[in-house]
């Protein structure tokens, strides 16, 4: 069964005119729930981790400033939110969630969190709304806890992400690609074990020829037994933040095509949603949601 992370909190809302789409994590599962994607049984509603998994992968010190709001003011306008302890609890929970769907990935083959996709949070900083690395704490569980040996994080946000790559900069276990916008946040980018920068326009014909070539190709050369797939979808050609040209169809085909070959290789997947900002909520909520769709047709 497909098992998705969600919680009341996802949608805490921020002060009107942050360019943050809140109101997605609130309408999504609505939407998945009115068509009949899922069912409230496909829910689970995560908690609050235990904080050894999260300095497992973040300093210790960074971790207490930013539960205790005590982050210097330089460094918490990188995050680029105004922070609060509803925020910060927000961003604890979405770990949790990741947590979990790892947990049920490896019961069921894949799960999903609404939220997630935290990856511009660094083992020592927070920047660009994140705080918390979710999935890079999720691959530290797994394999502080024996539960995998090699995984693969395969980041298809449009930006670049770099405090994944910092986070496992010299761990051998953990094998990161992104494939991003060349002229996107960060301007100065880590160094991923795979990059492929991808330049202004890419459409979805070149995008996927691309991604359809190298996937297999780290699939057989990596040769992970878990896989967290971060499925942005602020590729699109509407999107604000973004610089590519995909369509509704084309990121819905590379949904598939990742969904699909891990199904096939039957190597568990955790999904967190990334981002995703074009100006129509709508566009936004009707490209993640056909994530969601995918996995239920590939999965069940």
């Amino acid at each position: 069964m497909l098992k998705i992370a969600y919680h009341p909190i996802y949608k805490h809302h921020l002060p009107d005119g942050h360019r943050f789409p809140m109101a997605k994590y609130e309408l999504l599962p609505q939407q998945l729930l009115y068509e009949g994607t899922c069912t409230e049984e496909n829910f689970y509603q995560p908690g609050l981790p235990d904080d050894e998994h999260i300095i497992a992968v973040h300093d210790e010190a960074y971790y207490q400033d930013l539960v205790n709001l005590s982050i210097p003011h330089k460094e918490a306008r990188k995050i680029g939110f105004p922070l609060s302890k509803e925020l910060v609890m927000r961003e604890r929970i979405i770990v949790d969630g990741t947590i979990q769907g790892c947990d049920f990935a490896l019961e069921h083959g894949i799960a999903m969190n609404i939220a997630g996709g935290t990856h511009h949070s660094y083992s020592n900083h927070g920047e660009a709304f994140c705080m918390l690395n979710d999935q890079a704490i999720g691959a530290q569980y797994l394999l502080n806890n024996h539960l995998a040996t090699r995984i693969l994080i395969v980041d298809l946000d449009v930006h670049q992400g770099n405090g994944t790559a910092e986070i496992f900069r010299t761990d051998r276990s953990v094998f990161t690609f992104s494939m991003h916008g060349k002229a996107n946040y960060p301007f100065k980018k880590e160094t991923s074990d795979l990059d492929i920068p991808l330049e202004k326009g890419t459409t979805d014909e070149e995008y996927l020829s691309i991604l359809k070539k190298t996937l297999p190709e780290l699939l057989e050369t990596v040769q992970p037994d878990f896989i967290f797939y971060l499925c942005g979808v602020d590729v699109l050609a509407s999107d604000k933040l973004g610089t590519l040209s995909m369509t509704l169809n084309g990121c819905k085909e590379r949904d598939r095509f990742v969904l699909q070959i891990c199904h096939d290789a039957k190597i568990p997947v955790q999904c967190s949603m990334g981002g995703g900002y074009s100006p129509e909520i709508k566009t936004i909520v009707e490209a993640h949601a056909n994530t969601f769709r995918l996995a239920q047709d590939i999965y069940t």
